[in-house]
């Protein structure tokens, strides 16, 4: 049977506002909360009611899902509301790390509070139309009490109840997302040196047995293009890739090419700062190789 929730959604920036979007038109009754108060309007314009906090928002709710950039941030807001009379399910869609996850477990079951960790793949346009997938884990209760809402955002992958295996695949998956960026970069840096047409190229690769979303999605779509707008910020590619290098450490695992993965996005944070694009990587190899990964059209 169909239950609406009492949510309390704290993080709407690009991710969160589309997520909260959908759980508005599910029917879902939203508190939000966010530290940068402009980024709570279009929320609010959709019927959302706006909080002054965290602990104010979770004080009113029976579900708390957060959006946040990273662990720390995590961490803090389940410090935050844990305090919440009403709070019974703490979800971290963040790509936060097994570490975060397991401390806020830690942090929230003596106070009667189940925590899920259930981070999130496909971007601003998953959040957006509801094709996010989700890798969820924690307790069983928990989880089938907030599948429906998870299912509203896009399609759940149940890992099972230990807290932070969510958090692991993810981290899994965004070391191979940047890999693919980095060696496809280097791959068609080779070809246009050689003379190809990057975009010929890329038809055989996407072809053939070296596609990958970097060949399928981010260069013939944002760097042949000149724009370098994929929307995800190589800050966090680099945040997440130290996160799953750190957990590999801890479990013993050796991951020689995510090392280099993690020195590639270092160094394009460098040089292109803050707020590059994680496309921008391409303008690192570009400039060491001495080529232009761009359309003849461009």
């Amino acid at each position: 049977m169909y239950v609406s929730e009492k949510i309390a959604f704290i993080g709407v920036g690009r991710m969160g506002s589309g997520m909260v979007a959908r759980l508005i038109a599910a029917g879902h009754d939203l508190t939000i909360y966010d530290p940068v108060a402009s980024a709570m309007a279009p929320a609010a314009a959709l019927g959302a009611k706006i909080a002054t906090s965290a602990a104010d928002a979770a004080a009113v709710c029976t579900v708390v899902m957060i959006s946040v950039p990273g662990p720390a941030d995590a961490r803090e807001t389940a410090r935050l509301i844990a305090d919440s009379p009403t709070l019974e399910i703490f979800v971290d869609l963040s790509t936060s790390g097994p570490a975060a996850a397991q401390a806020i477990a830690s942090l929230l079951a003596p106070r009667g509070i189940a925590a899920i960790d259930a981070p999130v793949s496909g971007g601003v346009k998953g959040a957006s139309s509801g094709k996010l997938a989700i890798m969820a884990s924690g307790p069983t209760t928990a989880m089938e009490r907030v599948r429906p809402l998870l299912e509203v955002l896009g399609k759940v992958y149940p890992l099972g109840e230990k807290p932070g295996l969510g958090q692991t695949v993810k981290l899994a998956n965004n070391l191979m997302s940047a890999a693919s960026l980095a060696i496809a970069a280097e791959a068609l840096a080779m070809g246009v040196k050689a003379g190809v047409d990057p975009a010929a190229m890329l038809d055989v690769l996407n072809a053939s047995s070296g596609r990958n979303s970097a060949t399928q999605d981010k260069i013939p779509k944002h760097v042949l293009n000149r724009k370098f707008d994929f929307g995800f910020a190589n800050a966090l590619s680099f945040k997440d890739v130290r996160l799953c290098l750190d957990e590999a450490e801890a479990l013993g695992v050796p991951m020689v090419v995510g090392a280099a993965v993690r020195q590639m996005l270092s160094i394009t944070h460098q040089i292109h700062g803050a707020a590059a694009d994680c496309t921008d990587l391409v303008k690192v190899v570009e400039n060491w190789a001495g080529c232009r990964i761009g359309s003849k059209e461009e």
